[in-house]
């Protein structure tokens, strides 16, 4: 297993799964393959490839040996609504090419949690792409829907991407912006 740096050449092990930025198509990365891992955050990689920039999930690159596993840390607290705890697992998310998470991005737009008779929960949450034609959508649906199902007590999750209002940069929290040294 390596110990993972940021910009560091990284010769993988095995094959790796991954998916092109931003255009969203799934790719195998050769065993033998350079990668420079440029953002290790939330749930996935972004690295940089001989054919281009790449997204590979955290499970991807600890079974490649890319990366160790990710410690196990402490659970949420047990006090914290669902709804609440479904805003915690989007703002785990983040954009493949700007090391902000969805939520502080602005690029969620609500969450709904819905109890079922039967007491488990329906998940409904509305959001955007900083564009329409972003390749990335789909990923990050996955993801989104992949994270939000794991909570207890959630059912189904139906994760709508909607286009008004159009996303710009006046939704990102005052956060992402001195992130991004915007303010």
């Amino acid at each position: 297993m390596k110990g993972t740096m940021l910009n560091e050449e990284i010769v993988t092990e095995a094959e790796v799964a991954a998916v092109q930025i931003p255009v969203g198509n799934a790719v195998i990365l050769p065993a033998g393959s350079r990668i420079y891992i440029t953002q290790m955050l939330g749930n996935s990689i972004t690295a940089a490839t001989d054919i281009g920039m790449v997204r590979i999930t955290r499970e991807e690159a600890e079974r490649a040996g890319i990366c160790a596993p990710k410690p196990v840390g402490a659970t949420e607290p047990g006090e914290l609504s669902l709804e609440q705890k479904v805003w915690n697992t989007l703002s785990s998310i983040y954009d493949p090419e700007i090391p902000v998470d969805i939520v502080n991005l602005g690029l969620v737009y609500s969450v709904e949690v819905i109890e079922q008779k039967d007491g488990s929960n329906f998940v409904h949450v509305r959001m955007t792409l900083t564009a329409p034609g972003c390749g990335m959508g789909p990923h990050l649906m996955a993801e989104a829907e992949a994270g939000i199902a794991a909570l207890e007590g959630v059912s189904e999750v139906n994760i709508e991407f909607v286009w008004d209002p159009p996303w710009n940069q006046d939704m990102m929290t005052e956060e992402a912006r001195m992130q991004l040294g915007m303010l």
